[in-house]
């Protein structure tokens, strides 16, 4: 299914770039800030030539906000690259789809995690991606290399899951031609799963977690190694997302 170190941030060695065309279009601070952002999000790493031509910045003006998130924490920069950095990341921990769903999910959560050896995952879709919300790993469980990580493809166990049972549009990249056909089986079955399709050596299984209203508010999967069988974890699956969506019903 599916990396921000928390190292001090490098400043920028030798003379400011030099600006870009003329007669851009001007933007607040706040609005550059977030548009170089948005583009680290996509891309994860990058140069600040390609940041400033994404964003639509001038190089000087895109130089100027990348070393004021710098200070701030909100982005790393190293040997001439910038990305995420981890204080933007753990203010993002903060967001969640819908009220109460990590505290009502974290003893559920352990408690599968360490009956079955596995990695537990929470996660929803998020503008044509899996976001992971949380991991919960067991105690004596060596965890899969996943943990560092908050974006992955909408192919995920989760995202096809969330995608199949919600029946939304992905707003990026076509679905392929068989998806109507996989979407209708993880419909049946009330699962997804994930044989090796994103993480060489990880496997996962996925189920809906419910609101209130009955709809998927996020899902939860369960990842291991090619050598457990998947189905017997969807059932052990199934009855925590249960657990979780009736300890979301009973919160208020």
């Amino acid at each position: 299914m599916y990396r921000s170190n928390t190292a001090t941030a490098v400043r920028w060695n030798g003379s400011p770039p030099a600006p870009s065309t003329a007669g851009a279009p001007r933007r607040g601070v706040l609005a550059g800030a977030f548009a170089l952002l948005s583009v680290l999000r996509q891309i994860e790493d990058a140069s600040l030539t390609a940041l400033a031509s994404a964003s639509g910045l001038p190089k000087t003006t895109a130089y100027r906000l990348l070393e004021q998130l710098s200070d701030l924490g909100a982005v790393e920069h190293r040997q001439g690259r910038y990305r995420i950095g981890p204080h933007l990341f753990q203010l993002g921990q903060g967001w969640q789809p819908c009220p109460e769903l990590r505290p009502a999910a974290r003893r559920p959560s352990r408690r599968l995690a360490s009956v079955t050896g596995t990695t537990v995952g929470l996660a929803v879709l998020y503008q044509g991606q899996t976001m992971i919300l949380d991991w919960t790993t067991g105690l004596d469980t060596t965890p899969p290399p996943v943990n560092d990580r908050s974006l992955w493809p909408w192919y995920t166990a989760a995202g096809k899951v969330l995608l199949a049972i919600s029946r939304s549009e992905l707003p990026f990249a076509p679905l392929p031609d068989t998806w109507p056909d996989e979407a209708a089986a993880i419909r049946r079955r009330g699962a997804a799963f994930d044989r090796e399709e994103v993480l060489e050596g990880v496997c996962c299984t996925a189920v809906p977690v419910l609101g209130r209203s009955g709809l998927p508010v996020a899902a939860l999967c369960v990842l291991t190694d090619p050598q457990h069988r998947l189905d017997r974890l969807t059932e052990a699956a199934r009855r925590t997302a249960t657990a979780i969506g009736a300890a979301l019903g009973h919160r208020r």
